[in-house]
C-alpha cells in the first residue's frame, strides 16, 4: 500500500497539462525500469549514468543561454513562474552560491502513483531520476544535496545547490 502524500494544489488547465507531459516522461523510466526487473537486470547504475549526462547536457545548454554560472541565474532559466507552479515550489534561498527549493508537488510520483507502484519503487525511481538534477549541479559547478523527497515520505522534496569552493567559475 502506498503512502505517499503527492496531492497538487494548483489545478490550473495549462498547468495540469505541463504537468502530464512530465508525467509521460516518468512512464518512460517506469517501463524501462519494470521490463529490466523482470529481466532479471539491474538497470540502476547504467539508468543513474545517462540521466546523470542527460543533466550535464541540460546545464550547458542552460549556462550557454543565461550567461551565468550564477546560481541565481539557475533559478532564473530552470525554476521560472511556470515551473514553479508544476512543481508548486518554494524558493527558500537564493544566492550566487546557494539555490535551495522546496518541492510540494511531483508529476512524475504521480505518473509511478498512478502506475501503481509502491512506496521503495517510486523511491528508486525518483532516486534515479534525480541524477538529471545532480548532472545540471555539476554543470553549474555545483553539488546537489537532497535533504528531503516526497518519494521518501517526507512531506515536501528539499533539495539545495551549494558552488563547490576552489572550483573556477
Amino acid at each position: 500500500m502506498a503512502f505517499i502524500n503527492n496531492n497538487a494544489k494548483i489545478t490550473f488547465p495549462v498547468i495540469v497539462t505541463i504537468r502530464e507531459l512530465l508525467e509521460h516522461r516518468a512512464l518512460w523510466l517506469y517501463f524501462i525500469y519494470d521490463e529490466a526487473i523482470k529481466k532479471g537486470i539491474d538497470i540502476s547504475t547504467l539508468a543513474e549514468t545517462g540521466i546523470n549526462k542527460c543533466g550535464i547536457y541540460q546545464g550547458k545548454d542552460l549556462l550557454k543561454n543565461g550567461k551565468t554560472d550564477s546560481l541565481k541565474g539557475l533559478k532564473r532559466n530552470l525554476f521560472g513562474v511556470f515551473a514553479r507552479k508544476v512543481f508548486e515550489m518554494k524558493i527558500v534561498k537564493s544566492s550566487d552560491d546557494e539555490l535551495e527549493i522546496n518541492f510540494h508537488y511531483c508529476p512524475l510520483v504521480k505518473a509511478w502513483q498512478k502506475q501503481n507502484c509502491d512506496d521503495e519503487t517510486i523511491g528508486k525511481l525518483c532516486d534515479i531520476a534525480m541524477c538529471g538534477d545532480r548532472g545540471i549541479a555539476e554543470s553549474y559547478n555545483s553539488r546537489l544535496e537532497i535533504k528531503k523527497t516526497l518519494s521518501h515520505k517526507d512531506e515536501y522534496c528539499e533539495i539545495r545547490f551549494v558552488k563547490e569552493s576552489g572550483k573556477i567559475t
